[in-house]
């Protein structure tokens, strides 16, 4: 199985949903966070005073995949959230050892 991460711009996030839900994927955890990369913030003006915004709104998105799903996760997550331009974001992709379903016990893939 298969844990893919990926930070979007907020505006993004119905596209990469419906991406999502186009290939199957069911289920899926999003986040409002903050960070910088490259973008490296922005000032802006408020009353006559600039100031600098470090962070800037980002959304976190989390799926949990078997693991011939994840290259078409990635795909859909990289194509919808695409804009061209710098801050784009990031897709992160990880191993998962066991996914356990509270409810029920189920291990692995029947619990995803």
């Amino acid at each position: 199985m298969r844990k893919i991460e990926a930070i979007i711009k907020p505006f993004k996030l119905d596209d990469v949903k419906e991406a999502l839900q186009g290939i199957g994927i069911q289920g899926m955890t999003a986040t409002e966070v903050k960070g910088f990369g490259r973008q490296k913030g922005h000032t802006e003006v408020y009353r006559g005073a600039e100031y600098v915004v470090d962070f800037l709104p980002k959304i976190k998105i989390e799926v949990v995949v078997a693991a011939d799903m994840a290259e078409r996760v990635v795909e859909a997550i990289s194509s919808a959230a695409d804009t061209g331009k710098i801050g784009d974001g990031k897709i992160f992709v990880s191993s998962l050892e066991d996914v356990i379903r509270i409810r029920t016990g189920e291990h692995g893939e029947d619990a995803v």
